[in-house]
């Protein structure tokens, strides 16, 4: 699904427009942004967490050239399935 196809659902679902179905997804999403931009958790209880993960630097190989080089530490968002989302995705798997 993509990010068109779930704001049509959701303007479909609660009987919105579409643009202001597009503008409550952005508000979350940008939330969501703002919060792992500020190293802040997003817990959504049953979905799951969003976090922001530190990485070490590492020495790697180009793979091009195979030339060694060093990748620097740096912060990437991480997601962390809740139980219910996990529940919900074993189930259908069953089904």
């Amino acid at each position: 699904m993509t990010k068109s196809e779930l704001i049509a659902l959701y303007a479909r679902a609660r009987g919105r427009k579409r643009k202001e179905a597009e503008a409550d997804l952005n508000f979350i999403l940008d939330t969501i942004s703002d919060c792992l931009a500020e190293n802040e958790k997003v817990v959504l209880t049953g979905f799951g967490t969003f976090e922001v993960r530190n990485h070490k630097a590492k020495r790697c190989l180009n793979p091009r050239t195979h030339e060694p080089i060093m990748l620097p530490a740096g912060k990437v968002p991480g997601f962390r399935s809740g139980k219910g989302l996990k529940d919900a995705v074993n189930q259908k798997a069953e089904d």
